[in-house]
């Protein structure tokens, strides 16, 4: 199938549920209260990788002929664009956490110390020094242990991406001129085994944010949008490679209950954007589905869940320890977490809308600024 729309549309919808299962996953286990699978957050931000392994295939292969890939001025423009996506939100969120933490490190021993969890790195709340933040502007911090996860923020995931984002049109040139269900067993293969030589190494991090420990989860959705722009025959073999790396055992928590999330995860995916390979009914619930979830309210949630995924543990974990200072053990977990989640989701979202129009738009255009300054710039005779 060649796809003629650039635009997807339960990608607004899976977008705005990603981000919101990581805020409810992380309420449930501030507030001790455990729901099966939506406990678990992390199954939220894997849904965030394999969107985005899906989305830089998929606008690669739609600009692939005015932006050849084998051009330096391709890569530097492609990471340009995406370092304007992500950067000036978390820059200015990055300050805060940092000047913030010594009072969220307070609500978060209040949360720890009245559901009896182990405490806190300390410096992940207290290390406000100049080398912490230039490691984390950078985006490196992903790459050394130490400061994998040394920020109040969830950001391990984004130094993830930026790695991504880095070695992806390498993978891409690999991928076009090898043939892609070979060449994405090799770049998995390679993952797993750069991932078990750190661990053979006692190299430990504390969050997946080494590019290895994720790389067959990018894969999984670059599968899937690959199988937008091939025959049925390898758009289903896409499938099903991506059902097995999804099974990796590696890059996090994998007991058979959350192997079994991830492969519904991939399956569900491949459902949503190959509706049309489905027989019957099952194919018409696919289209249906597919379709609310990309319509106006669902691309809002898209919109904001960067804003929200970076932001709500800002809000939450005063929120929860609000609520245990004052109530303790006289109001149950359930009821605790119904008060936690009703207070944080209108401020999460408000602030998330307010940094995607103030902060994440404007600088997007910057970024389109420079790029267009850039190209001038080549383009004027020596």
């Amino acid at each position: 199938m060649i796809i003629e729309s650039k635009r997807i549309g339960c990608l607004d919808g899976l977008r705005g549920l990603a981000a919101l299962w990581v805020l409810v996953g992380h309420s449930l286990q501030l507030t001790g209260w455990h729901l099966p699978i939506l406990s678990s957050p992390d199954l939220g931000v894997d849904l965030f990788i394999m969107l985005s392994g899906f989305l830089m295939v998929f606008h690669y292969q739609l600009r692939e002929t005015a932006n050849p890939w084998e051009k330096p001025s391709t890569w530097f423009g492609f990471w340009l664009k995406r370092f304007f996506r992500i950067a000036p939100l978390y820059y200015v969120m990055l300050c805060i956490a940092l000047l913030l933490g010594p009072q969220l490190y307070e609500s978060r021993m209040v949360i720890d110390t009245f559901l009896a969890h182990g405490p806190q790195l300390p410096e992940r709340y207290l290390d406000g020094s100049l080398r912490n933040l230039f490691i984390h502007a950078s985006f490196v911090f992903g790459l050394h242990p130490a400061y994998a996860f040394r920020t109040p923020l969830p950001d391990w995931s984004l130094g993830l991406e930026m790695q991504f984002y880095a070695v992806f049109p390498l993978a891409m040139l690999l991928l076009r001129r090898t043939r892609w269900l070979p060449g994405a067993a090799v770049v998995a293969l390679a993952a797993f085994l750069i991932a078990k030589a750190i661990q053979a190494a006692h190299v430990d991090f504390p969050m997946a944010s080494f590019l290895p420990l994720k790389m067959h989860v990018f894969l999984c959705g670059m599968l899937i949008a690959n199988g937008l722009f091939v025959s049925q025959r390898q758009t289903i073999m896409n499938g099903l490679l991506a059902v097995i790396l999804v099974m990796i055992p590696i890059g996090g928590d994998m007991t058979s209950t959350k192997v079994a999330i991830r492969v519904l995860l991939v399956i569900g995916f491949f459902a949503l954007v190959h509706y049309h390979l489905l027989p019957g009914l099952i194919g018409r619930l696919g289209d249906r589905v597919s379709s609310v979830m990309g319509n106006r309210f669902c691309h809002w949630l898209g919109e904001l869940s960067f804003g929200v995924y970076l932001t709500h543990l800002l809000l939450l974990q005063p929120i929860a320890a609000f609520i245990i200072r004052h109530f303790g053990a006289e109001i149950s977990a359930p009821v605790r977490f119904a008060i936690v989640v009703a207070a944080l989701l209108p401020l999460a979202y408000a602030l998330a809308y307010l940094g995607f129009t103030r902060i994440e738009g404007p600088g997007q255009k910057l970024g389109r600024k420079v790029l267009d300054r850039i190209g001038r710039r080549r383009l004027k005779p020596a």
